[in-house]
């Protein structure tokens, strides 16, 4: 009876004490679990953060925009190269071809037919001529020359094979400079004039009817020629041209060819 009445009391003294601790472990785990359930519907709201390279495929890589500059500036830097080199170009060809005036000395050289049927002869040149420019390129050009030779004129009565013979040119006409650069240039004139003739002074008073040659005449002279020069300095350069030289001897047409060479100096401004 007495262990029952024991029995009896412990029961009673432990079932508030189970209630007591089962209320304890409850009011323990329902902040930690409404924790980890605030935390995982803030992880559900929350919106997924986006991957820094993946976000905007399209950006530059910082390596392809130092290359990208470093591009810019080797093109800027040649870009100003160039227009410096262009800029000194241009200021050398006015230098050298803004002069008003242009006087050429040399020789040349010919073929020319002295009678209607005579092979050419090989004639000699002076040249002298000026020409005076209105702007670096066109200009109006006179022109003096002599041609000298000797024709062969074959067997004849007067028993002179080889007179010496001579003519006289002057002409005038434009000047046009095709290409310029600092150091040379490329032109080309066409002039008109008259031709004097003096194909009788070697004869000995036979004539030039009996030796085959045309009359002493004046007639007309027309010269074309394509002009090299090659530049010394500003104001002096070189010439070699090719040039066509039709006369009107006998009242026939002399289509002769040469070349002309010599000093081209230049002086007064624009």
């Amino acid at each position: 009876m007495y262990s029952f009445r024991r029995l009896a009391l412990l029961l009673a003294l432990g079932l508030p004490a189970v209630h007591l601790l089962q209320a304890q472990d409850s009011n323990a785990s329902t902040p930690a679990a409404q924790e980890s359930s605030s935390i995982n519907i803030a992880a559900a709201q929350e919106p997924a953060s986006p991957n820094p390279a993946s976000a905007n495929p399209a950006s530059p890589n910082p390596d392809q925009q130092t290359t990208a500059s470093e591009n810019q500036g080797q093109v800027s830097v040649q870009a100003r190269i160039r227009a410096r080199r262009e800029q000194r170009r241009a200021q050398a060809i006015h230098d050298t071809y803004s002069h008003l005036y242009e006087a050429f000395l040399g020789g040349g050289y010919l073929r020319f037919k002295p009678g209607p049927n005579l092979q050419r002869a090989t004639m000699y040149s002076w040249d002298a001529a000026i020409t005076r420019y209105y702007g670096e390129r066109l200009g109006i050009t006179v022109d003096g020359r002599g041609y000298y030779g000797t024709a062969y004129v074959g067997l004849n009565p007067s028993a002179i094979t080889r007179p010496a013979i001579s003519q006289y040119g002057v002409l005038a006409g434009p000047t046009y400079r095709i290409y310029l650069r600092p150091r040379y240039s490329l032109s080309a004139h066409a002039l008109g004039g008259v031709a004097l003739g003096n194909f009788s002074s070697d004869t000995s008073g036979f004539g030039t009817t009996v030796l085959g040659l045309y009359p002493d005449s004046t007639t007309y002279a027309i010269n074309g020629a394509i002009i090299g020069e090659t530049n010394l300095t500003p104001t002096l350069s070189l010439r070699l041209s090719g040039d066509y030289y039709g006369t009107g001897f006998g009242s026939t047409i002399q289509n002769s060819v040469g070349f002309t060479y010599g000093f081209v100096y230049r002086f007064g401004k624009q």
